[in-house]
């Protein structure tokens, strides 16, 4: 007999407001770091002519919109009401951000531009690569025992933005040291996959087994049009009650 794995524990308001109020703290956290980085990475980008780089900056922007959006569903007094138009915000992002930079990294291979070595890049790059691990761990946690659908997809943002500096890192690095010019566009169309993505996972709502309008009834169990809002859950392990 297959195993049944539970769906989250019920909260007390006590819990759902340190959660909450957990989870503004991070986003303010994420667009504060995030904008900084985009700042950054699309001066040098410009400079360098990177598509990688201007890539990469863009992706910091689209963090800042997406942190934005939770920001706001968060600010709500009943945040689940504004679940599905912050989904909707976050994938619109992603597909917007793979548009550009596919665009940007095609004209490059095909001659429009040849990058430059960028050091302020690569350092942005590592940087990146140590800081955005712990946000994402920190609010994908927080997102699960919550119940947030928006949350987790933003952790998961948050995540890609750790592939996309160690996929940046390398492309830069090897355009450095062995003057692989190819491999700055190659790694934005990369980047750009990663987008598209997490863009159609957002906009179909997979961030997330039990989204926060499943958790109104206080963890009852009982049905939705949707499923059952506790009990069985065979989604994945993305978001189906703390972690483990």
């Amino acid at each position: 007999m297959p195993s049944v794995r539970l769906g989250p524990r019920p909260l007390d308001s006590a819990r759902r407001a340190v959660l909450e109020r957990r989870v503004r703290w991070i986003v303010a956290a994420t667009i504060a770091d995030n904008v900084v980085e985009a700042a950054v990475a699309l001066t040098a980008g410009h400079l360098a002519s990177s598509a990688a780089l201007v890539g990469f900056g863009l992706d910091s922007l689209v963090e800042v919109l997406s942190a934005a959006a939770v920001a706001w569903q968060f600010a709500a007094p009943d945040p689940h009401r504004r679940e599905q138009v912050a989904l909707r915000v976050i994938a619109f992002s992603f597909f917007g951000l793979a548009t550009f930079v596919t665009v940007d990294a095609v004209r490059t291979l095909l001659g429009a531009a040849e990058p430059d070595h960028s050091t302020v890049g690569i350092v942005l790059a590592a940087v990146s690569l140590a800081i955005m691990p712990l946000l994402s761990w920190f609010e994908r946690r927080t997102g699960r025992e919550l119940g947030s659908a928006s949350a987790v997809a933003d952790s998961k943002q948050t995540l890609i933005c750790t592939y996309l500096s160690a996929v940046l890192l390398v492309g830069l690095l090897l355009n450095s040291a062995l003057g692989w010019t190819w491999a700055d566009p190659v790694a934005a169309l990369v980047i750009a996959g990663f987008a598209v993505r997490e863009g159609l996972e957002a906009w179909r709502g997979d961030a997330c087994c039990t989204p926060v309008a499943a958790m109104v009834s206080g963890g009852t169990g009982a049905e939705s049009p949707e499923g059952p809002t506790d009990g069985a859950c065979d989604c994945g392990d993305d978001c189906c009650g703390p972690e483990r």
